[in-house]
């Protein structure tokens, strides 16, 4: 089974993520193929270039192909992003200061990004 995660709620990213999601995800005994995280609000802040759960998921998701969405109007607002409000949606905002891999953007981006390996269920978290 593929799946995508949607951090939408507080602290989901750090908990969640982190202690049970991310470790799982390192010892191969996640059960489920993983094919993109989608992060909003202040989930962001784990994927800041430098925070040890951020580069640890970086590491995992570029030799496992997982892709690392950021909303791009969360983004602009907590300084992780570059760009203009207006932009948002559009494709036209820059992941700034975050690990490697991620990217920002909104719903048509995640859905472009995912639409060659769909998952069979989203989880929002």
């Amino acid at each position: 089974m593929k799946v995508a995660y949607v951090f939408a709620t507080d602290m989901a990213a750090t908990y969640k993520l982190g202690t049970m999601i991310l470790p799982q995800l390192e010892s191969g005994s996640h059960g489920a193929r993983v094919v993109g995280m989608m992060f909003f609000d202040d989930n962001l802040y784990v994927l800041r270039k430098g925070d040890p759960i951020g580069e640890r998921l970086s590491a995992v998701a570029a030799s496992r192909n997982i892709l690392l969405m950021i909303c791009d109007q969360c983004a602009i607002r907590r300084g992780l992003g570059e760009g203009e409000f207006h932009q948002c949606g559009k494709g036209e905002v820059r992941a700034v200061g975050t690990v490697d891999g991620v990217i920002a953007g909104c719903f048509p981006q995640l859905y472009a990004a995912l639409a060659s390996d769909p998952p069979d269920q989203v989880i929002t978290l």
